[in-house]
């Protein structure tokens, strides 16, 4: 069995693992990501012990960005620019490389945990498709012609712009450069900003909920009607509430009123827009499935 490292690195949490597959899973640590230097420093110290007990294929990154992924860029495998405090430009990759002396591949996490659905999850491969993660932050990614997505940088359609009606919805808008953008207006935060209270604390029959799946159906339908892909999935901590995947399905098809005739719209809906199959191991899975691809 080849086994191959993996490395998620979010916006909270950072998870190590060393593994084949899903049901190979051989070690695993998880720790705050912190600084960039203690965290990165706890990855590779993850990483050295494990490479004294097993040969190592390859490894994968996906990271929280923006992130430069780019490979003629002399900032190729950087964080670019995010907000989150310290992260901004730094060598992510090649520091990780350097350090532990392996063929690294790097990705968003988003498309990690895609290329991870594609081979072991809900996609079940499936191209053209898309993953959302809709969480802490919102983020997409996915395979087209079996590639993941990648082009002036990488998707960030977290921050698309949706229609918010100021009288039923006053909140402005949790992201720090759009206000009321997709990510602004959906995300764990924003929900927690808008209501004072966590999505995973609130019960089913809260009026947070209509209002959330309203979002997230705008969302899908620009994403269906813009890149028509073959399944939508959808992940993140948000998506854990198992209850918002009818009313999303249901908003999708009234939004799109006809237009879109397929049958998988029309008739099986409730086989488009499905949950990832991963779930919270959805991005580290996703970080080894890179490494699969890149170093099988």
């Amino acid at each position: 069995m080849k086994l191959y490292g993996g490395i998620e690195t979010g916006g909270t949490k950072c998870v190590c693992m060393i593994a084949g597959g899903p049901d190979e899973v051989i070690a695993e640590s998880r720790f705050s990501t912190t600084t960039p230097e203690e965290t990165l420093l706890k990855a590779i110290t993850f990483f050295r012990e494990q490479k004294k007990i097993h040969n190592l294929s390859g490894l994968g990154i996906g990271t929280f960005g923006p992130v430069d992924l780019d490979p003629d860029s002399a900032t190729f495998g950087y964080i670019t620019t995010t907000p989150k405090p310290g992260w901004a430009n730094v060598n992510l990759a090649k520091r990780i490389e350097n350090e532990l002396q392996m063929p690294t591949v790097i990705d968003t996490d988003v498309n990690a945990a895609a290329m991870g659905e594609y081979l072991w999850g809900n996609a079940g491969g499936i191209s053209p498709f898309v993953y959302f993660t809709i969480g802490t932050g919102i983020g997409m990614g996915g395979l087209f012609n079996g590639s993941l997505m990648h082009g002036l940088i990488h998707p960030e359609a977290g921050h698309m712009i949706l229609k918010r009606d100021p009288i039923t919805d006053p909140y402005a808008g949790f992201c720090a450069y759009h206000g009321d953008c997709f990510e602004g207006l959906a995300s764990g935060p924003a929900i927690r900003a808008r209501w004072g209270q966590s999505s995973h604390t609130m019960p089913d029959q809260h009026p947070a909920w209509k209002l959330e799946a309203n979002y997230i159906a705008q969302a899908m339908v620009n994403t269906i009607v813009l890149l028509s892909p073959r399944k939508i999935i959808l992940g993140g901590g948000v998506m854990q509430r198992e209850h918002l995947f009818p009313m999303i399905q249901r908003e999708v098809v009234s939004m799109l009123n006809g237009y879109v005739k397929s049958p998988q719209i029309l008739n099986q809906i409730e086989d488009f827009i499905v949950p990832a199959k991963l779930g919270g191991r959805a991005g580290v899975l996703g970080s080894i499935a890179l490494a699969v691809q890149a170093f099988n």
